[in-house]
């Protein structure tokens, strides 16, 4: 693997931001690399594509936009006078070379009758660009995009190159085909799937939904803070999640249920659960995937007065909480104000800002 020369505070490369052709960058590694040179809709190829090279950079998987989604706002905070220090084209950098990296991609053959194509990036967790041969008639019937990337798997940095490699994939297929918004989805396996939910809280202006198998983290953790407002909001009232898991994978069911737990004391409410009977840790089938893309499609309703409800009772929390915080700051028992402050932050991340930023500037 092709080792980036400079690495900032989150493992994210520095360097200059690569521009330079994907036709020169191309290496044939054991076979056919097709250069996916993006230019219009009626040029894209369909069908199965293997080693695919991409070209095109979003700023969706810069440093800069990485870090205020991801993390949470006050290691964000410290993320960013790091990357400011660095300098103006950090912030812009980005962490991958996409004439080195390689995608596997699906397009259906006959475009979907609406012209609008869905879209699933797939994480997987090994580092094989692979989408399975019997997942290609769902796709079809459903006029569904699948694009997954190479060396993504659980051994991969999970910020330098599994989340800008997902990124990057959808802003490619995007640039190439015809999508509709409302079916662009982002899933995963395992580790995979944990990773995709991460994707799908911090950018839901990008996927409407997710599909995840056989894993998933807690909302209000480390792994899963919630972003700012705006992003939250958007996540809440229009991203759905189903889980997937084997009715054997044990481990993986008491995970999801703290997950869906941790999402509704939080006011998310479009989750779904779709047990596969009789498996274990493995990935889902053609019928478990087709019912899951159809779940996430399906027309959704929200109790609007219950939604208030729960965002009265949310807003109370975090206000009380930061008053908490705040008695300790003016009491001079800064370590344990600090210690609650850190707490909150993965708690109620973006939603318990400016305030946790400016307590955090105080201590």
């Amino acid at each position: 693997m092709h080792k980036m020369r400079a690495r900032n505070a989150i493992g994210v490369g520095l360097g200059k931001r690569m521009r330079c052709s994907a036709r020169r960058r191309a290496r044939m590694l054991g076979g056919v690399m097709l250069v996916f040179n993006v230019c219009c809709f009626a040029a894209a190829p369909v069908g199965m594509q293997n080693a695919v090279v991409f070209n095109d950079y979003s700023p969706l998987a810069s440093n800069a936009e990485l870090i205020d989604r991801l993390f949470r706002p006050l290691l964000a905070l410290r993320l960013r006078e790091k990357l400011t220090e660095a300098g103006q084209g950090a912030a812009q950098a980005q962490s991958v070379d996409l004439g080195r990296e390689q995608f596997a991609l699906y397009v259906p053959k006959e475009p979907p009758a609406s012209g609008s194509y869905g879209l699933l990036v797939w994480i997987a967790p090994m580092d094989e660009a692979a989408i399975p041969p019997a997942w290609l008639p769902v796709l079809d019937r459903l006029g569904m995009i699948c694009v997954t990337a190479a060396q993504s798997g659980n051994v991969a940095n999970v910020f330098s190159r599994r989340i800008p490699l997902a990124l990057l994939g959808y802003a490619n297929v995007a640039k190439a085909y015809p999508l509709d918004p409302a079916r662009t989805y982002v899933g995963g396996l395992s580790g995979g799937s944990r990773v995709a939910l991460r994707v799908a809280l911090a950018f839901p202006d990008v996927f409407r939904g997710a599909v995840l198998n056989a894993g998933s983290d807690s909302f209000g953790s480390a792994a899963l803070p919630p972003p700012a407002p705006e992003l939250f909001r958007q996540f809440e009232e229009g991203t759905r999640l189903v889980y997937v898991t084997g009715s054997r994978d044990d481990e993986r069911l008491a995970a999801d249920a703290h997950s869906r737990d941790s999402a509704r004391k939080l006011c998310i409410t479009h989750l779904q659960t779709q047990e596969m009977r009789g498996r274990g840790h493995e990935l889902l089938d053609a019928a478990a995937l087709e019912h899951a893309l159809s779940t996430l499609a399906a027309p959704r309703k929200t109790d609007a007065v219950e939604l208030a409800a729960c965002r009265d009772r949310r807003a109370h929390e975090i206000d009380a909480q930061l008053r908490e915080v705040e008695a300790l700051v003016a009491s001079g028992k800064k370590q344990e104000a600090q210690e609650r402050l850190q707490a909150l932050d993965e708690r109620y991340g973006g939603l318990a800002v400016p305030r946790s930023v400016e307590l955090e500037r105080k201590l």
